[in-house]
């Protein structure tokens, strides 16, 4: 495991031409970037968990039939004072660091002082998303990093504080066919009644010319307060139709209390999220154009959700698919004292992790208040979830289980909001990284799959063909790297309709395993 995961990545600065075998289709322009965690050590100092690896960015350009192939470290704040330390100086997630003992007692109590509140690392390892036509290196905190898409140089850090008053963010937000970015955001600590917020910045939003940021313009559109004032939800997406945004406030909650204490009890901030199996989830469905939220209590039994798939509205339905656990065992596979295991301790050691479900559920919109007791409000044909009033007048939602074992979805993004049949996604097995990528249809339940011994698989992003009309018409791209030396990382390139491999861009140069990533198409 440690030679897929332990290892520091190293930069490739500049483009390197990949050797393409198959043929790539003439249509296919533009750029895969990716990001994930790929430096675990800075000098002697280690990082503990996986998702505190400072950032590398990686980039595989298509044009003309050829790949070409660059990275480099994300140059946060973060990054350069570790490296100017030659020490990792900055707490992560699962990394709490303390100052060092040689300092003067006067800067020792100001570093103590300051982490009453944190201010969180601006180590933006997580995904690449897009405000206006600003591109950003992006994790779940107030700070961004602006990058070049073209170079991958970071521009600079941005704090989501100047512009609106969030603590925290997704790396996942949504767009719109205009161009339009949604999102949502965490307001705790100092910033009024503590509240779950969603915002939106406009597509046109940026200027280049004057250097002015696109969340300069960000509209907040409405805001959701917590349930619990000290127990936020922890979430790191959310769902987006046409008309509403879905979010689900999951029993996986982040202690404020632990949060403001974890640097003076010695623990990590990651320890501060604790999953609650005897509470609820509940589900709140928000008109995205007047930030009303709709009346009716939708709630259903405890789950863990990092990912939804889609949503779309449906003759007077919010149908939505999301990836589900059962626990929140799966932040605790990737502390890296488990990931420098074996592949066979790896798995007896962590058994007991659920493999995680696809659920759709089906939230009835009508005023259903004087519905009978105990009725089935769900009158969509085909769907088997159910949403039943209860005495209160809350509805109880149960979902349909699509299928079990599949995690990153991605789908056709022109289909984001609507109505869909396929997802692409990597097919979880007892492993902390998935070595198969699939193909699933929610009409037929069927599954394809592709799989190379010895070889672990990104995310599969999926790139739609010029004017194409029907959902899978369009290729899938999935960055593959593989521990065995005679195999070179490679870029893969599925036909998204048979999911059979039509070429590959093989790279001599150190590829690492990321997390999340954009395709950005080239300018007509």
């Amino acid at each position: 495991m440690d030679q897929i995961f332990g290892k520091n990545g190293s930069e490739t600065p500049e483009p390197v031409k990949a050797q393409v075998t198959g043929e790539l289709p003439p249509w296919l322009r533009g750029s895969l970037l990716r990001n994930g965690p790929g430096l675990f050590s800075v000098g002697e100092s280690q990082y503990n968990h996986w998702f505190d690896g400072l950032s590398l960015i990686h980039s595989f350009t298509f044009s003309g039939g050829e790949v070409t192939y660059r990275s480099k470290f994300l140059k946060s704040d973060t990054y350069k004072r570790n490296i100017k330390a030659d020490r990792i100086v900055v707490s992560e997630f699962g990394t709490m660091i303390y100052p060092d003992p040689c300092k003067n007692i006067f800067s020792r109590v100001f570093t103590h002082l300051s982490n009453v509140i944190p201010d969180f690392t601006d180590n933006n390892l997580i995904n690449i998303i897009r405000y206006g036509q600003d591109y950003y290196a992006s994790s779940e905190v107030n700070y961004m990093n602006q990058i070049d898409p073209e170079t991958l140089e970071t521009v600079g850090r941005i704090n989501y504080r100047d512009h609106i008053a969030l603590n925290l963010a997704t790396a996942h937000p949504h767009y719109d066919s205009e161009g339009n970015t949604y999102n949502m955001g965490t307001a705790m600590m100092s910033f009024g009644l503590p509240k779950y917020v969603i915002f939106k910045v406009p597509g046109d939003a940026s200027d280049k010319q004057h250097g002015k940021p696109a969340l300069r313009k960000v509209e907040q559109i409405g805001s959701i307060p917590f349930r619990s004032t000290l127990f936020p939800s922890y979430y790191h997406s959310f769902g987006m139709t046409e008309n509403y945004i879905v979010f689900v406030e999951q029993p996986f909650k982040l202690d404020i209390m632990k949060l403001a204490t974890a640097y003076f009890r010695g623990v990590n901030w990651g320890s501060c999220l604790k999953f609650d199996k005897d509470d609820i989830t509940l589900f709140h469905v928000v008109n995205k154009h007047t930030g009303k939220a709709v009346s009716t209590r939708f709630y259903a039994d405890a789950l863990v959700v990092f990912h939804h798939i889609n949503a779309y509205e449906s003759d007077g339905h919010v149908v939505f698919d999301l990836i589900s656990y059962e626990d929140s065992k799966l932040y605790e596979m990737f502390y890296m004292k488990n990931l420098k295991q074996d592949a066979g301790s790896f798995m007896e050691e962590n058994r007991s992790a659920c493999i995680p479900d696809v659920l759709r559920f089906v939230l009835p919109l009508a005023d259903n208040k004087e519905a009978p007791r105990g009725s089935n409000l769900v009158t969509l044909e085909g769907e088997t979830a159910t949403a039943v009033m209860k005495e209160d007048g809350s509805v109880y939602c149960q979902p349909d289980f699509l299928f079990k074992g599949l995690e990153l979805p991605g789908i056709n993004y022109n289909f984001n909001a609507k109505k869909y049949r396929y997802f692409y996604a990597s097919k979880m097995e007892l492993s902390a990284h998935p070595s198969k990528i699939a193909k699933f249809d929610v009409v037929s339940r069927n599954l394809l799959e592709w799989h190379q011994e010895n070889c672990f698989a990104s995310e599969p992003v999926f790139v739609a063909s010029p004017g194409a009309v029907e959902e899978d018409d369009g290729v899938i791209l999935s960055s593959v790297i593989s521990p065995d030396p005679n195999i070179s990382p490679f870029m893969l390139v599925l036909d998204a309709k048979t999911f059979t491999e039509i070429a590959r861009a093989s790279i001599d140069a150190d590829v690492h395993m990321d997390l999340h990533g954009l395709f950005i198409p080239a300018a007509v």
